[in-house]
C-alpha cells in the first residue's frame, strides 16, 4: 500500500520490495501494512523502579501512543536509562548521575537514527533524562516534543509539607543531636508520597521551566503534577501534537535559537532555580549549534530579578505553582520588564510573548510576585573568576544574603572525608569547607553534594560557612556554595594547590573567587604537585573521564574530531 508523505525518514526503512526483511521484523512485534505505511513516532521513556519520578511514564506512553495513532501516525516505543541523584547521594554511584546525561543523549539518539523515526515524543523527569532528551533531539533535529512527566506531591510530616531534601536536612540535624532516629525515620516515611520528580525548584523542576522557555514542551503542561488528572490527556495530546509537527516539518532547530536559551536562562534566574542549568544549557547548546558560555548565565541572571518565592530557599513546591498559574506568569513578569525575547516559538506553535499574554493567574496565590517587586533584584546563580577559578564557577544565590565570605580553608579530597567531618562537629562557624578531586573528570562525574551541604544545614552552619568545590550541587542545596569551579583540582587547577588553613574569599559582588597566596607561591605547589591515581582504569566511567571537558565547557563528552 502507498505510504504517506509525511514519512520523510522512515519510508527508507519499510517501503519497497528491498525491505521486506525488516517489515518481517516489524511485522513480528505486531505492526501491520498500515501501520507501517504511516510516519513513525518513536516514544522513548526513562521509566525506571530505582525512583519515585519517572515511576508514572509506562502509564503516560500508553496515552502519547494513542494520540498518535489517532492523529494518524504509528508509535514505537523504548526506553533509556535514569540514574537517581536523590537515591544515589553521598555514594560511590552518584558519580553515575551526570555519565547517565550523555548516555540517555547518545542512545536516543541511536535508537532514533538506527529506526529512522519520522518524529519523537520523549518523556522525562529525574534530572538528567531531561537534558539528556533535549541534547538528543538538538542531535538529530526531527520533529520532537520533550514532555516532563510531572512533580511529586509534597509529603505531610507533622502537619508540615515536606520534600526529600528536608530529609537530606534531617540527617544533619539527627547527626548534630536535634532530633531523634525515631523522628528522621517518620519523615523519611512521608517525604515521597508516590510517583512523580523532586518537588521544589531542584533540578527536575528547573529543567521542566527550561523545557517550556525553550520551546521543546507543550508550554504548561510539564508543569501539570505526576498524579494529576489532567497528566494522562496532556500526554495524548503531546502524540497527537507530534503527528501534526511531522506532517508540518517543524523540527527542533526551527524553533530554538539563541533567543531561546536567553529565555531559558531568564526562567532559571526569576525562579532561584538549579545551578545545574548552567551545565545543562551549555551543553544543550553545543547540541543545537548555538554558542552559550557560562558568561551568558551571569550577563541574564544580573539583571534578572527573583520573582518566584520557590523551594528550597522559599516558600513553595511546584505543585504550588501549577495552581497559581504556572510558569506562564514569570512569562508575564519577564516581558513586563523586557526580560522575554516576546517572538521566541514554541512546539506548539504559540509565541513566548503570547503564552505570557494569556497567563492566568489563580486569585490570592503569592508564588510569583509582581516584577516591580521582586524577591531579589537579580537571579539566582552568579558566576565568578579568580585565582582559584582561572575558567569560571558558579555561586548559586537564592536562599541567603551573604555576597561575601572570608575565611581559613578546611581541605577535603572527597565527599565522603568532609561529610564526616561534618557529622563530627569538627567544622566551625567561618570556615570555607574545600571539596576537591570531586570534578567532571576527578570524581568522575562531578558528584552533587548535597549530602554534605544538607548536613552543614542541619548542623545549623548554613548562615555561618561557605562550601566550594569542583563538584557541583543539587537543586535542594542552599547556603553559601560555590560549585563547578574550573579547571578543576584534578586537571591541576589551583585548587589543588590550596592547603589547609589557607584563607580563601568569596567575593559575589567583585565576581571573585580567590586564595590569598601570591602567584609564584601557587605555581610553586602545583609544580610539586602529583596527578591522583585514576578511581576507575575501565568501563564507562573511565571512559567519561577520558572524553570529557570541563564544567565551564558543559561537561560535555568530546571526540577527538571535535577537539582536533
Amino acid at each position: 500500500m502507498p505510504s504517506d508523505p509525511a514519512k520523510r525518514q522512515s519510508a527508507t526503512l519499510t517501503d519497497g520490495p528491498d525491505r521486506a526483511g525488516a517489515r518481517a521484523m516489524l511485522k513480528g512485534t505486531g505492526f501491520t501494512d498500515e501501520d507501517l505505511a504511516r510516519p513513525i513516532i518513536g516514544v522513548g521513556t526513562t521509566w525506571i523502579e530505582t525512583m519515585p519520578c519517572n515511576l508514572n511514564q509506562r502509564d503516560l506512553a500508553v496515552h502519547v501512543k494513542r494520540g498518535v495513532r489517532d492523529a494518524g501516525g504509528t508509535p514505537m516505543e523504548f526506553n533509556t536509562i535514569a540514574v537517581s541523584d536523590g537515591v544515589s547521594m553521598g555514594t560511590s554511584g552518584m558519580r553515575a548521575s551526570l555519565v547517565s546525561r550523555e548516555v540517555i543523549a547518545d542512545s536516543i539518539e541511536l535508537v532514533a537514527r538506527g529506526h529512522l523515526f519520522d518524529g519523537l515524543v520523549c518523556l522525562v523527569a529525574c534530572d538528567k533524562t531531561n537534558p539528556g532528551a533535549a541534547m538528543a533531539v538538538g542531535r538529530l533535529d526531527i520533529p520532537a516534543i520533550v514532555s516532563y512527566t510531572g512533580s511529586i506531591a509534597p509529603g505531610l510530616y507533622r502537619q508540615r509539607e515536606v520534600s526529600v531534601a528536608d530529609v537530606y536536612e534531617g540527617i544533619g540535624a539527627y547527626a548534630a543531636g536535634k532530633i531523634t532516629a525515631e523522628d528522621l525515620h517518620e519523615l523519611e516515611s512521608v517525604a515521597c508520597p508516590g510517583a512523580g520528580a523532586c518537588g521544589g525548584q531542584f533540578t527536575a523542576n528547573t529543567m521542566s521551566t527550561i523545557l517550556d522557555f525553550l520551546g521543546l514542551s507543550p508550554f504548561g503542561t510539564n508543569g501539570i503534577p505526576a498524579m494529576h488528572r489532567d497528566k494522562d490527556e496532556a500526554a495524548y495530546e503531546a502524540g497527537r501534537l507530534a503527528v501534526r509537527l511531522v506532517r508540518d516539518g517543524v523540527t527542533p532547530r526551527s524553533i530554538v535559537t539563541k533567543q531561546s536559551f536567553e529565555n531559558a536562562i531568564a526562567s532559571v534566574a526569576a525562579t532561584g532555580g538549579s545551578t545545574n542549568a548552567v551545565l545543562h544549557l551549555v551543553a544543550m547548546a553545543r547540541d543545537f549549534g548555538i554558542d552559550v558560555t557560562i558568561d551568558d548565565f551571569e550577563r541574564i541572571s544580573a539583571r534578572t530579578p527573583i520573582v518566584a518565592d520557590m523551594k528550597p530557599w522559599g516558600r513553595w513546591h511546584a505543585n504550588d505553582m501549577y495552581r497559581a498559574g504556572g510558569v506562564a506568569l514569570v512569562a508575564r513578569e519577564l516581558k513586563k520588564a523586557g526580560l522575554l525575547h516576546e517572538e521566541a516559538r514554541t512546539v506548539d506553535g504559540r509565541t513566548l510573548g503570547e503564552i505570557a499574554d494569556g497567563a492566568a493567574e489563580t486569585e490570592g496565590q503569592t508564588v510569583v510576585v509582581p516584577i516591580e517587586s521582586p524577591l531579589k533584584p537579580r537571579g539566582g546563580v552568579a558566576i565568578l573568576y579568580g585565582n582559584l577559578a582561572p575558567a569560571g564557577c558558579a555561586v548559586k544565590l537564592a536562599g541567603h544574603e551573604r555576597t561575601v565570605h572570608r575565611g581559613p580553608a578546611r581541605v577535603f579530597d572527597s565527599e565522603e572525608e568532609t561529610f564526616a567531618a561534618v557529622k563530627a562537629g569538627a567544622i566551625q562557624p567561618g570556615d570555607v569547607v574545600v571539596i576537591r578531586y570531586e570534578g567532571p573528570h576527578g570524581g568522575p562525574g562531578m558528584r552533587e553534594m548535597l549530602h554534605v551541604t544538607a548536613a552543614i544545614v542541619g548542623e545549623g552552619l548554613s548562615e555561618s560557612v561557605a562550601l566550594i568545590t569542583d563538584g557541583r550541587f543539587s537543586g535542594a542545596t542552599h547556603g553559601f556554595m560555590v560549585g563547578h569551579i574550573a579547571p578543576e583540582a584534578s586537571k591541576g587547577g589551583p585548587l589543588a594547590a590550596v592547603r589547609e588553613g589557607d584563607t580563601i574569599v568569596v567575593d559575589v559582588e567583585r565576581h571573585r573567587l580567590d586564595v590569598e597566596l601570591a602567584d609564584d607561591e601557587i605555581a610553586a605547589r602545583l609544580a610539586d604537585w602529583v596527578e591522583p591515581e585514576p578511581r576507575y582504569r575501565r568501563g564507562a566511567l573511565a571512559t567519561y573521564a577520558t572524553l570529557v571537558a570541563s564544567a565551564s565547557e558543559g561537561a560535555v563528552t568530546v571526540s577527538a574530531y571535535e577537539s582536533a
